[in-house]
């Protein structure tokens, strides 16, 4: 049996770790179970856009394979990232083999071809002349394209063929890049329904009826209905449709069965799901949502990935204090200037005065206006004036560092607010957090930091001090 993914925040000597710190409360994802679990067949990473999907995906498909796997990922990210940090020069319905990978297991990867995965379904249910006839269709060609839901529908496609192959170990899904998580589970649904709904069968019923019943039924009932979809796919459209449903009809199989097959297979006790999210108000609202709906699907939910979180080596220090030892600095009324001397010299209440103050470090023989030491001729002031400026500068660029630091501490608090909402809302969603980087990553040794900092959050945190 393997261990339990979503492990406590205790660790196994009964004193809480580094990850306690920061996920107090928290259960924390531990990746490396689920992904040695032999059980374990499918990985899915969903989450709305631009929240690190691609990047976790290719991050878990290399630690799995680095263990032992045979792993292909399949990427829908059309900015063919994906392949650059593997190595690869392009991507594409077919999983390459990559470079490069450490110990015995093995990495592929392949980006789906929504258009050509829609051409195989055919090729594949369809002798060759039918499938020729509806390659060649004008309605099938712009289905087939880019109709709404087509992608989700094709990626679950693909998915259900790498399945089916038994072929590999672990398959490593990255969703597409949809406005809603949510898409990505009703978009197959709503196109099966299309396909093989009662629209399509309406579209076709003159052509079965046939003669002047088929064109009375046509002009009757359909008039308006084919006069707006005639506006969105051409003059042509019923006679397009007519002929691809008339190709399809007995080979092609129902799409909405089909729909319900690929939902069962995200159902299977060997799929789990991963919840991207970045530590942001929207994303982890659109997480919760999510998490939401795959409890009401009974979709088994491994957990949520929380990327790029920021953190800071002097959290001690908090934002207030920052603030206000920078505004100690800016304001020179405030500043302690030593005795006080070097400042009182240009104040008011000495300007006028016979008795000019002497500088601290004066020395007896000195009130010629020349330093003791000064055997050059320079005069006194322009050394204690260059150390002011050079002291006046330090200060300010203190103060800058001071604010831009109370700056982040203002951001990992807003982040900490943000994922303590989530967690209070749902306790039972066991959640690792990745660091933010500098940088994108781009090769696969930045894939494989991604990975350790998944697998361990306690080596994103500083080392705990001695006798802590």
């Amino acid at each position: 049996m393997s261990p339990d993914p979503a492990r406590e925040t205790e660790g196994s000597s009964g004193r809480p770790h580094e990850g306690a710190r920061r996920l107090a409360h928290t259960r924390v994802l531990d990746v490396d179970p689920l992904l040695d679990d032999p059980r374990t067949r499918i990985v899915v990473c969903c989450g709305s856009g631009g929240v690190g999907k691609t990047t976790t995906a290719a991050a878990l498909g290399l630690r799995a394979a680095e263990r032992g796997r045979k792993v292909v990922v399949l990427t829908i990210d059309p900015a063919r990232r994906l392949a650059q940090s593997m190595g690869i020069d392009s991507l594409d319905n077919v999983p390459r083999r990559v470079k490069g990978t450490e110990a015995d297991g093995e990495l592929y990867a392949m980006m789906l071809d929504m258009k050509r995965t829609f051409d195989e379904v055919v090729e594949a249910h369809a002798d060759p002349e039918r499938a020729a006839a509806i390659l060649s269709n004008p309605f099938y060609q712009s289905l087939s394209a880019g109709f709404a839901g087509t992608q989700e529908y094709m990626a679950m496609e693909k998915l259900g063929q790498l399945r089916a192959r038994d072929e590999w170990d672990l398959i490593v899904v990255d969703t597409p890049p949809s406005r809603s998580a949510l898409d990505f589970l009703d978009a197959p649904k709503r196109l099966g329904s299309f396909l093989d709904g009662r629209l399509i069968r309406l579209l076709t019923a003159p052509a079965k009826l046939g003669g002047r019943a088929g064109m009375k039924f046509l002009n009757v009932g359909m008039s308006m209905m084919t006069g707006t979809l005639g506006k969105l796919l051409g003059g042509q459209l019923l006679k397009d449709v007519q002929t691809f449903v008339a190709a399809m009809d007995t080979t092609f199989g129902g799409f909405r069965t089909r729909a319900d097959a690929t939902y069962k297979l995200l159902q299977a006790p060997g799929t789990a799901f991963l919840v991207v999210a970045a530590p942001e108000r929207d994303a982890l609202r659109e997480a919760a949502y999510f998490v939401e709906r795959l409890a009401a699907e009974k979709m088994p939910l491994a957990g949520l990935v929380l990327n790029r979180v920021h953190g800071s080596g002097a959290g001690q220090l908090s934002a207030e204090r920052a603030i206000a030892a920078a505004e100690n600095l800016e304001d020179s009324r405030i500043v302690d200037q030593g005795d006080g001397k070097a400042e009182s010299r240009n104040s008011p209440e000495t300007q006028g005065s016979s008795h000019p103050v002497e500088p601290a470090d004066a020395s007896p023989g000195a009130s010629d206006g020349t330093s003791a030491d000064a055997s050059d001729g320079t005069s006194a002031g322009s050394p204690s004036g260059s150390a002011a400026e050079q002291a006046d500068a330090v200060d300010q660029v203190t103060a800058g560092l001071l604010r831009l630091h109370a700056e982040r501490m203002q951001l990992l608090s807003r982040e900490r607010r943000t994922r303590d909402r989530f967690t209070a809302r749902h306790p039972e969603v066991a959640v690792a957090e990745v660091a933010a980087l500098p940088g994108d990553v781009h090769d696969l040794a930045g894939l494989r930091d991604i990975g350790n900092r998944l697998a361990d959050n306690r080596r994103e945190l500083p080392e705990p001090e001695p006798g802590a």
